[in-house]
């Protein structure tokens, strides 16, 4: 039975990694895929690992009908056993129901990969529509780490180490980024509500956390 899989974690915790790995294991068995993906920090067309491993893949851009391309791939001669899709955080939630469709009347797995939510703690529209339909949510259990050395939780956008709450939803950046650009940091949430990035907490030279007094 083909199943709409929804793998999602924060960034960092091996999401594209694991759709690299799924890609080697069932093309080594002989398996052939269509590979999907949006707004890749190596560039269009590319789905990319920050191990170094990468693929070529299909751009996904907002006008793209995922059902459609499978099926004048298919109707053209091409041969698909299975779907990966990452960076589904991005896709538009009508691209998420033609993935549905693509599993429903084509009978092909889907293997989707994202993140939940943004900078902001929202929810993305299209990770918001996969929760929806998907027939199966893994949570990814490579832990990523706050720089606290607590389980990192929420995603946190920066510009010179220091935290912002405003903004575009989708700005591409990246956890590793120059002075200056804008950049991505994980956080557990105890810090992600105090705005505390790695940067500013080196900067302030905090001494250990006490619980407010009140004096009387």
């Amino acid at each position: 039975m083909s199943e709409l899989v929804y793998f999602c974690g924060t960034m960092d915790c091996g999401k594209s990694t694991l759709a690299l790995q799924i890609e080697h294991n069932r093309s080594a068995r002989g398996l052939q895929g269509l590979i999907f993906t949006r707004s890749d920090r190596a560039g269009a067309g590319v789905l990319s690992s920050r191990l170094g491993l990468s693929t070529k893949a299909v751009e996904a851009t907002d006008d793209l009908d995922f059902y459609g391309y499978v099926v004048g791939h298919l109707s053209g001669g091409g041969r698909a056993d299975y779907v990966i899709a990452d960076e589904a955080q991005f896709f538009t939630p009508e691209q998420v129901d033609q993935l549905a469709r693509v599993v429903d009347d084509l009978e092909l797995d889907v293997y989707a990969f994202g993140i939940a939510t943004d900078f902001r703690t929202r929810l993305f529209p299209g990770s918001q529509r996969l929760v929806e339909l998907a027939d199966r949510i893994e949570v990814l259990q490579v832990e990523a780490l706050c720089w606290c050395g607590a389980r990192a939780t929420h995603n946190a956008r920066t510009v010179d180490g220091r935290m912002v709450v405003e903004g575009a939803q989708v700005v591409v950046g990246d956890v590793n980024h120059s002075r200056g650009e804008v950049g991505y940091e994980v956080l557990c949430r105890r810090h992600h509500i105090r705005r505390m990035t790695a940067a500013s907490a080196r900067a302030a030279a905090l001494s250990p956390d006490v619980l407010p007094v009140e004096q009387h």
